[in-house]
């Protein structure tokens, strides 16, 4: 919350000059609306808060799904996006264990059982999870993906415990 003057937030307790070259007192807050008013100020309430995950603003939305601008390009949706971000986290997460398959089919040496169960266990998630995300008919549906419940994970990040 501020109030400005052309486009200038006019701070509380300094002097500031306007657009004429009038210099005005640094006492300028102990004026009453109406002479404020006169001199040009305008109060401006600060932007209403908003989730940037899935707003561009209070109040706008980003879309579920790709958009095709005018000038063709694609701007990607909030489904896409989500999507792309779960199979880097799968990615990620089968990574550290991705030496066993190689060896597997280098040396033939058996891949353990737990990597085994925990592999099949994030591409098992990762398709639940892409599967909620496309199932999402709205926002308000794909905003409850991220709500955690007191005694476990959110549904966008419901992965199996690493080995």
């Amino acid at each position: 919350m501020a109030y400005k003057y052309s486009g200038r937030i006019i701070r509380a307790g300094k002097a500031w000059t306007d657009n004429d070259g009038i210099q005005h007192p640094s006492s300028w807050m102990i004026w009453d609306a109406a002479t404020k008013a006169a001199r040009g100020l305008v109060w401006e309430d600060d932007p209403a808060p908003f989730d940037g995950r899935f707003y561009w603003s209070a109040g706008v939305a980003k879309s579920l799904d790709d958009v095709t601008e005018e000038d063709g390009t694609i701007t990607k949706g909030l489904k896409s996006n989500a999507i792309a971000t779960v199979k880097a986290q799968a990615a990620g997460l089968l990574a550290p264990t991705d030496w066993y398959v190689v060896r597997k089919s280098e040396t033939g040496d058996p891949i353990p059982s737990d990597i085994t169960t925990f592999r099949s266990a994030v591409r098992a998630a990762s398709g639940t999870i892409e599967a909620a995300i496309t199932a999402a008919a709205d926002l308000d549906a794909f905003m409850a993906l991220y709500d955690a419940p007191e005694d476990g994970n959110a549904p966008i990040n419901d992965w199996p415990e690493e080995v």
